[in-house]
């Protein structure tokens, strides 16, 4: 949804901002990237769910490793909801600060959504990525919650 909005504001911007034509075309590729990854972050943790459920007959070992599997690779798609919501929120912040005025609060709108996006994926990654302490997605993922977080701010003060 954010990128959608950010898609719209850069339209409206690219009339008096010599930058506007490739904040759409960005803008645009950012929403491409978006829309498949709610579909494929919930066939993957349905996948998940379901091997957790039926690894009740294999061995603790097996069973622990073919659950860790199945939740690393859901937490796969979270990871780049939230690559990919940073990003959103600083074309956001951009647009806020150098689009058309007229649609700044739709530009800082969009930045909030894609940072509680990103901050919302952060959460997920760490929630299905526990077994293995230290993990560097975990990290990564909260890293891009901050920066879409830093990037909301900065569109908020444009």
């Amino acid at each position: 949804m954010a990128a959608a909005v950010l898609a719209m504001t850069a339209r409206v911007s690219k009339k008096t901002w010599d930058a506007g034509s490739a904040a759409v075309a960005q803008a645009e590729a950012l929403r491409a990237r978006a829309t498949p990854l709610a579909q494929l972050d919930a066939e993957l943790y349905e996948k998940a769910l379901t091997s957790r459920d039926g690894a009740a007959a294999l061995s603790p070992e097996r069973r622990d490793w073919e659950i860790g599997q199945a939740f690393a690779r859901a937490a796969e798609p979270l990871l780049e909801i939230a690559r990919t919501a940073a990003d959103v929120a600083e074309l956001a912040a951009e647009i806020a600060e150098l689009g058309h005025p007229r649609v700044r609060a739709d530009a800082q709108a969009a930045a909030a959504l894609a940072a509680a996006g990103a901050r919302a994926a952060a959460s997920l990654v760490a929630a299905n990525l526990t077994a293995v302490e230290g993990d560097s997605r975990v990290a990564e993922a909260e890293r891009l919650a901050q920066a879409a977080e830093e990037s909301s701010a900065r569109a908020r003060a444009a």
